[in-house]
């Protein structure tokens, strides 16, 4: 599992009411919530088939789930992490770079383990519609969960945490969330933190799961949904393996953001007396 605010590559839109909108305005996306098993092969072609069958659908952004080329497991991070400097070694890499040129695709990789000087991270790569990687991001802050009786899990056993954010220039206005939340968080956190941070932010939300029945160390929730800025939902999946195709149309950011000027009542000065206060605290 991931947290929404912790397992992401953000893909923003400035709150700045007279930033430029993009020359696009409307384009699709495609989220392709994938039914993971132990046979890495089987997840490769799984993927790729998916990737293709949203491009085909007019997709131009795809975005993969947490985990997709390896069921989420403390067990299978080590069998199956790639060290992606190795291009004729990391199959799941190279497989991203070549169904992103042959599509000419955006693609959002969910996350995948891989190894780096020989620790291992959960990292999400972003490829561009040329085939080459354009950001990375390992995963900041690890999902460690006891809960008596219903899941215990250590991501912290396994993986070393990110030491950076990033952001990612893609022309896409959203952010996107590849996660894999169990059943409990799921059902609690997973729709509601999403519709917050598109509210929040007067943004698109792309949220994208592994399918329910994947194998891993839980039961995942599924439902990979595309949020708009008003936080409502704006397409959604149930929790088998599926491929959601929904329209971003960006002059309904635009719209939210003059019905509801957010932006205009931020408090830059207060905001910076804040972050002071904390610097002073953490010196003391």
């Amino acid at each position: 599992m991931a947290s929404l605010s912790n397992s992401t590559v953000n893909v923003p839109f400035s709150a700045d009411e007279n930033r430029e909108m993009p020359k696009i305005l409307k384009f699709k996306i495609g989220l392709c919530q994938l039914s993971v098993t132990s046979d890495k092969n089987h997840n490769l072609a799984r993927a790729r088939n998916s990737i293709e069958v949203a491009a085909k659908k007019g997709a131009s952004l795809v975005v993969l789930p947490e985990m997709w080329n390896c069921p989420y497991s403390t067990h299978y991070f080590a069998k199956y992490a790639e060290d992606f400097d190795d291009k004729n070694g990391s199959l799941s890499f190279s497989l991203l770079s070549e169904v992103a040129f042959a599509h000419s695709l955006t693609i959002v990789g969910g996350s995948m383990p891989e190894r780096r000087n020989e620790l291992l991270y959960n990292t999400c790569c972003v490829f561009g519609p040329d085939g080459n990687l354009k950001a990375k991001y390992s995963k900041m802050h690890m999902f460690d969960i006891h809960i008596p009786g219903d899941i215990s899990f250590k991501e912290s056993e396994v993986f070393t945490a990110g030491d950076q954010p990033t952001i990612v220039d893609t022309g896409a206005h959203l952010i996107c969330y590849p996660g894999a939340f169990n059943m409990s968080t799921g059902e609690l956190l997973w729709e509601l933190e999403q519709r917050a941070r598109a509210a929040d932010n007067q943004l698109y939300i792309a949220a994208c799961s592994p399918a329910r029945d994947s194998i891993g160390s839980y039961k995942i929730w599924g439902h990979s949904t595309v949020v708009g800025p008003s936080g409502e939902i704006i397409a959604s999946s149930r929790h088998e393996e599926a491929i959601v195709i929904t329209e971003i149309d960006y002059s309904t950011i635009r719209k939210q953001r003059e019905t509801l000027p957010l932006e205009k009542r931020r408090r830059g000065d207060v905001y910076m007396f804040v972050d002071v206060h904390e610097k002073k605290r953490v010196e003391e």
